[in-house]
């Protein structure tokens, strides 16, 4: 398996930013990682070795980037507003400095389908429906969809633009819609077990049931708690299955 290590400075984010690349060839998945991890926590939790095969195969690509999420809404001593800017320049960073590099290092017919567990699937999620142009799917494992749970009370724009439960109900726009429906691979996965809540995928599900917007919703059992093991079997499961 290849791997590579990528830095750059970033423009958006003003500071050095880091892309684990793992692969030679496939779908490429935008993998966010949990909370204030790094680029590296997919492969130190063992992530990356529970999926080689696929990547050994050519199924797919894996480009794995840092949060700043220590830097926004995880940062204690910042103000709402402050975290709030801070998030969306780490999606400018996402969209204009992440996403072309992936199109150099695959081609620009390549599908790029965002990736992510817990807070990451999340942020994964948010990325796929407000740019359904330039990801084409997501595969969100154990999230929570609703970005307030994570904002201490604090709501503004940005909170709203950001948060798919909220600014999916009142979503109309066609072009949207389309390419949401377009769409192949849209997966909301959870456990039942200990930390999860499953609930929150059932939410964000009715809400692209009430839009036409076909995917899948997958609710494994009580004995799979939110748990790295638990998420080794699912993202084996779906690449196995579904790509």
């Amino acid at each position: 398996m290849q791997r590579e290590i990528v830095e750059w400075h970033s423009p958006s984010l003003n500071k050095k930013m880091r892309i684990a690349v793992y692969g030679h060839y496939g779908t490429a998945l935008l993998m966010v990682p949990t909370a204030a991890s790094d680029h590296l926590e997919y492969e130190n939790f063992g992530l990356i070795d529970s999926i080689r095969p696929h990547m050994d195969s050519g199924k797919v690509k894996l480009f794995c980037v840092e949060s700043i999420n220590g830097e926004s809404w995880l940062n204690p001593f910042m103000s709402g507003c402050e975290q709030a800017a801070r998030y969306q320049d780490y999606n400018d960073y996402i969209i204009r400095e992440v996403i072309p590099f992936i199109s150099a290092s695959t081609s620009p017919e390549t599908p790029v389908i965002g990736c992510g567990i817990s807070m990451g699937a999340l942020q994964a999620a948010n990325l796929f429906f407000k740019h359904p142009d330039l990801i084409q799917g997501v595969l969100a494992l154990s999230g929570c969809y609703d970005l307030s749970v994570y904002t201490n009370g604090y709501y503004d724009d940005n909170v709203y633009f950001n948060s798919p439960t909220h600014y999916l109900r009142n979503l109309n726009a066609q072009w949207h819609l389309d390419l949401y429906r377009k769409s192949r691979h849209i997966y909301f996965v959870s456990g039942s077990g200990d930390y999860e809540n499953p609930d929150s995928s059932r939410h964000i599900s009715a809400i692209l049931n009430s839009k036409n917007v076909y995917h899948e919703l997958d609710i494994w059992g009580h004995d799979m708690p939110h748990e790295w093991w638990v998420w080794h079997r699912m993202m084996a499961h779906y690449l196995e299955t579904k790509f």
